[in-house]
């Protein structure tokens, strides 16, 4: 097992995994940068280290101060967190050669399933079904043309090393999809600076669903469950939820199976999740692999009664994993709300600034994940995500009642953030009965 465990994030997931690693005996180093200077996460870690100014670039997202940090801390692992270096292949490689254990997937399966081309190959080679269109990178507009003839609009165009929404482009006639290719490339160019894009069907309406995975290195792969994500802002999720309302005993398994399948195909070690679209016939198609925890993993541990960061760093450090999958029982449904600062009456406008007041809820079944206190001062350089309101009940009815309950009792004072419109959300009547998909939010809850 590793003695020292170096952090390379912040804020909520930094706090995670410095719990994590407190449970486990195992220290742990927090690197920072001058904007998260004095943040009271920090004071928990063993040990904290300043790696630069407050833009990424220069601080979280710089590898060679990083590894930096590890050396002079003599560390023997890293936790990437999700976000920044979290899906970086070649991150994983400088750990690989530093010889400090990444806690992730291998360099090569991070490049195989991070670019969604080729993770595309890789579900068709394990069975799994994918929408129609092509495996291979579009290079030009014809070509995207072509395509969209033979499978017919609406088509979408997809950045290959995306995530986050950015680089895609929906497109229901031949002018928009010409300027939406143009569109995806260039952004995608200056996001993820690779331009490659790729063609497929675009689902009117659909759900996302997915499916957590964890792996060891000695060949088990367990599903724990599924997650529902459909609600979202600009491919941004707000809400999620375990189990899925759509999912049934059989549905579960058949998802949980492909995404199993491909994770073996790929040869995938540790935490990592398998995202699908299903349509109103519940069939579903693979979307791509989250090479990493996500942020919405708290969900699934509720339902299933699983540290899955713990399960993470065992599986990094070579254990065996301490359940196989008969013994993941999905019970009871859990509830995430993103709280964000940000302004849902201004176009969901940032709002960075110093909290003056924080009052938490309690109570049976209620989850806070959060770094800020009062007096702390959200910085303007990072996501605007402060925090998430978790709740757990025996069924989904109770759930959103306890949720209504967690919302009104949570205070958070000097900045806007997104509670009220989660308040709204608890109060939709179609979220009440289970019926939104993943443009419901801008389509119509937001329209009203």
């Amino acid at each position: 097992m590793f003695s020292k465990i170096l952090i390379a994030n912040r804020g909520e997931i930094a706090l995670r995994v410095i719990r994590a690693c407190r449970e486990m005996g195992i220290k742990c180093v927090c690197v920072f940068s001058e904007a998260d200077r004095g943040a009271p996460y920090l004071a928990l870690a063993d040990e904290s280290v300043c790696i630069g100014p407050p833009p990424s670039g220069k601080s979280y997202l710089d590898i060679s101060r990083i590894m930096s940090a590890a050396e002079i801390t003599d560390v023997d692992a890293i936790h990437p967190g999700y976000g920044f270096l979290s899906e970086n292949a070649h991150f994983a490689e400088v750990c690989q050669s530093s010889g400090i254990t990444f806690i992730g997937p291998s360099p090569e399966a991070i490049k195989l399933l991070g670019n969604k081309t080729s993770a595309r190959g890789v579900a068709a080679k394990a069975g799994v079904p994918l929408l129609p269109g092509v495996k291979e990178n579009v290079e030009s507009e014809e070509a995207a043309i072509e395509i969209a003839n033979s499978i017919g609009y609406p088509v979408i165009v997809k950045a290959a090393a995306g995530g986050g929404g950015r680089g895609m482009r929906v497109a229901h006639n031949e002018i928009a999809l010409v300027n939406g290719f143009l569109q995806a490339k260039s952004e995608a160019g200056l996001a993820f600076k690779d331009d490659s894009v790729y063609v497929e069907k675009y689902l009117e309406q659909p759900r996302h669903v997915e499916i957590q995975l964890i792996a060891d290195k000695h060949g088990n792969t367990v599903y724990c469950g599924e997650r529902d994500c459909s609600l979202q802002r600009r491919h941004q999720k707000l809400v999620e939820e375990a189990p899925s309302p759509i999912m049934t005993p059989e549905l579960r398994k058949k998802m949980g199976d492909a995404a199993t399948k491909l994770a073996k195909e790929a040869g995938y070690t540790t935490a990592g999740t398998c995202e699908f679209l299903v349509d109103s016939k519940g069939n579903f198609y693979f979307m791509e692999v989250n090479t990493r925890i996500q942020v919405e993993h708290p969900v699934s541990e509720l339902v299933t009664r699983t540290d899955l960061i713990r399960a993470q760093i065992l599986a990094a450090a070579g254990e065996k994993l301490p359940f196989k999958q008969s013994d993941v029982e999905v019970r009871g449904h859990a509830i995430e709300c993103r709280i964000n600062a940000e302004d849902p009456d201004h176009d969901f406008r940032p709002c960075p600034g110093k909290i003056t007041r924080v009052f938490v809820p309690g109570g049976p079944g209620v989850r806070w994940d959060s770094h800020i206190e009062a007096g702390y001062t959200i910085p303007s350089t990072y996501d605007s995500m402060i925090g998430k309101l978790l709740v757990f009940a025996p069924d989904r009815t109770q759930a959103i009642a306890r949720m209504k309950r967690a919302l009104t009792e949570l205070r958070i004072e000097g900045v806007k953030t997104t509670t009220p419109l989660h308040l709204r959300i608890m109060n939709d009547r179609r979220f009440i009965e289970g019926s939104v998909h993943t443009s419901y939010i801008e389509k119509e809850l937001l329209a009203k």
